[in-house]
């Protein structure tokens, strides 16, 4: 099509390439254009798309009542993001749309823990053997489960072979190179799911062009009881020491003398990306975003805290708790002092498997971890969390709640924040509470 040629109603998705005289348009918009040019009744050749042969037979998989309205809202315009708490079967409500569809599916994964659990739930649910596309594999099926970066390192060999598209965990796709799996695919129908959508650096506001809207939502607060485990959730208040707190409130000075200086407003949420920006030239502000840096060490691993975890996990001894650090070293220290395994980024598969399978079988009572058991690992045995410190992100507080929301015959949950009073931790802990329903215990 020369250019100029184009109708005015197809020209937002197109653009025109010089070097090879007509209109490009990305993957993403494929739908978008097939159902303009419908409306406009205009002609036109199809041969985008090759999806896969499938043998899934359609069916219908039971279902409970929300995760029926789920599916019923993301079948409307079978596009859509899904927003329900961990332990509330997210999983089961995209399977039942493969089933009821019966086509090529695609579902994307942040882990390889993750994908083995899809692959074993699609077997159970649907009577398939799933096509594996991460982890050394690169197997194609009908369902097929890949990683977010092998998708993304191989889109445009599975851009055009799936109807469908599962984002798990679609909280991770709005990022700069993962949004490409969305970009360049044709499916015309996408799903995502997720606990909480919301980023901390505001690019969930592309979920709605990459995926679709959230067509539907469930907090914690109005699951528990009922789906989820009934839970209470504690604030406990650690003490600075006298010299802690001295060097807190120097180091506070000095970043905070050198906001006023820049006519930085420190409540500014860009204020720290202008700081670390300022940092790679300026020595002033690279001595200022140390002294945030070592402020927040303080406030986050004060040593009270180690005095109130020994008392948590006494007073728990009879129960499954998860205690989570923000911090590597810390999980080490902790370890080592309460004699409770550990896992981190760094440990092997085999070691970690090995932890949680004692903790499972009650040979081991507590686990501490930094942010690997936050995301993608089932552990339903534990009923206490203990949050030692932590990060502003709601989503990480959902996802620590979660690993206690399982239904444990009636036990009910508990949740442990271990703050440090006059930091700002205080305030980081309001804030993320809102991730749990409108209002707080």
């Amino acid at each position: 099509m020369a250019k100029g040629d184009l109708p005015p109603a197809l020209a937002p998705f197109f653009r025109y390439d010089p070097r090879v005289r007509c209109y490009r348009s990305l993957a993403i918009q494929y739908r978008w254009v097939v159902e303009r040019l419908r409306d406009l009744g205009e002609p036109y050749e199809d041969d985008v798309l090759h999806p896969l042969p499938c043998s899934i037979e359609p069916r219908e998989l039971e279902l409970r009542d929300y995760q029926r309205e789920a599916l019923e809202a993301w079948m409307r315009d079978r596009r859509g993001v899904i927003v329900l708490p961990t332990g509330a079967g997210k999983t089961r409500v995209a399977l039942a749309a493969i089933a009821r569809l019966a086509c090529p599916t695609l579902v994307v994964v942040p882990t390889l823990e993750l994908m083995s659990q899809w692959e074993a739930s699609i077997r159970q649910l649907l009577g398939v053997r799933p096509g594996r596309y991460g982890g050394g594999d690169k197997e194609v099926a009908c369902v097929t489960v890949a990683t977010y970066d092998s998708a993304y390192l191989n889109v445009e060999q599975l851009g055009d072979k799936f109807l469908l598209i599962v984002f798990d965990e679609v909280h991770h796709l709005p990022s700069p190179g993962y949004r490409q799996i969305a970009e360049l695919s044709a499916a015309p129908w996408r799903m995502g799911l997720t606990a909480t959508p919301e980023r901390e650096d505001g690019l969930h506001v592309d979920l709605p062009y990459l995926v679709g809207p959230v067509v539907y939502r469930r907090y914690v607060r109005e699951m528990a009881g009922r789906w989820l485990a009934e839970f209470d959730i504690v604030r406990v208040y650690a003490r600075m020491g006298d010299e802690e707190r001295e060097e807190y409130r120097r180091l506070t000075r000095v970043y905070r003398e050198f906001f006023r200086k820049r006519g930085i407003r420190p409540g500014d949420p860009r204020a720290f990306e202008r700081l670390v920006a300022l940092s790679v030239r300026d020595a002033e502000a690279r001595e200022a975003l140390l002294a945030w840096y070592r402020a927040r060490r303080i406030a986050l691993h004060a040593q009270s805290k180690l005095e109130i975890l020994g008392e948590l996990l006494a007073r728990h001894r009879n129960d499954r708790v998860l205690v989570f650090v923000e911090h590597t070293d810390v999980v080490r220290a902790i370890s080592s002092r309460f004699l409770i395994p550990m896992i981190t980024y760094k440990t092997p598969e085999v070691e970690r498997r090995a932890v949680l399978a004692a903790f499972k079988e009650g040979r081991v009572r507590a686990v501490v971890t930094s942010k690997v058991l936050e995301e993608g690992v089932d552990v339903p045995e534990a009923n206490v969390a203990i949050v030692l410190s932590g990060t502003g992100s709601r989503r990480e507080f959902l996802q620590r709640l979660g690993r206690v929301l399982r239904p444990k015959g009636g036990k009910r949950a508990i949740l442990y924040e271990v703050v440090t009073a006059g930091t700002k931790e205080v305030a980081i802990s309001r804030k993320r509470r809102s991730a749990i329903g409108p209002s707080e215990p």
